[in-house]
This record gives C-alpha cells, structure tokens and sequence, in this order.
C-alpha cells in the first residue's frame, strides 16, 4: 500500500480520465480530490471527495494549487497550473500521459502562448488532436509509475 499522505488531484473540467484515476486510486489506496469549477458526479467512494470550487476564472486551479504539496499528483491538461504544481514539488500528468516536469514546463508553457497568439490571428484553427486509447493507456502506465516512485521516494531512509 502507498503512503496515505499522496493525494490525487483531478482538474475534473473536461477530464476524459475520471474513471482511469479512481480505478488506479483504489486499487493503491490513495485519496482523489475531484475539482471542478460546478458540481460533478463522482463516484460514491470514501477515498473520492468532489469540490465545487466556483465559477470563477481559474477557480478550480487556484483551489488545486493552494494545497498540492510535495508527494502530492495532479491529473490536468492545463499548462499554467501544471506549472504551478511543478513548482510545489508535486507531480503533475497530462490526461495523455505526458508528464509536466521542471525541464520541461518552461517550453510547454513556451509552445503553448506561441499556439495561442497563432490561433488568435488565425493562422491555425484547429486545436489539439483527438483522445486516443492509445492516450488512455499512456495515461495509465504514467500515473501507475508516478505513485510507486513517489512511494519509494518516500520508503527510502533519509
């Protein structure tokens, strides 16, 4: 079993891998924070807590990382707040599996401003490809990896 202290943080608006985070949640023990801006349905669990967090602009990442803390894991495709939780010490995962680390969240948040000024003068209109199964399974394989490291990071003696 991983060390209670792990919490999951799930920023729930159009979070395609609710299920995947409580499946995984379970089967370590560890507790899930749903956040969403509204009210969302979670499963009845005793592990999962849901969180109105307002309808306020970033509301929902601003409730997240005011109590990540180190150990902690945050399931988001938002750069800004990934970024912030990077900073905290927490571990942060894209719904597609990509992990968000401190070398790599400087040209994420980069690309991500050059892709939004691009789309504002539209020389692009499209926006990001398509959730696969194949994203799912990435996915899975990342936060699986991420919550046995962070508990042999937190076995090892100091």
């Amino acid at each position: 079993m991983t060390d209670a202290l792990t919490r999951i943080y799930v920023d729930a608006d159009a979070c395609p891998v609710k299920d995947e985070v409580y499946k995984v949640a379970e089967r370590h023990h560890l507790p899930v924070t749903v956040v969403a801006g509204g009210f969302i349905r979670v499963p009845p669990h005793p592990l999962i807590e849901r969180v109105a967090a307002g309808s306020g602009m970033d509301a929902a990442d601003d409730w997240i990382a005011e109590r990540i803390k180190p150990g902690d894991i945050v399931i988001t495709a938002d750069i800004p707040l990934a970024s912030r939780c990077v900073k905290a010490g927490a571990t942060a995962i894209a719904p597609n599996g990509k992990p968000f680390t401190e070398e790599s969240i400087g040209m994420t948040l980069a690309v991500r401003n050059l892709m939004t000024d691009l789309r504002s003068t539209g020389e692009i209109t499209g926006g990001p490809r398509a959730f696969s199964p194949r994203d799912r399974s990435t996915f899975l394989s990342a936060l699986d990896s991420a919550i046995r490291r962070i508990a042999r990071r937190r076995a090892a003696p100091t």
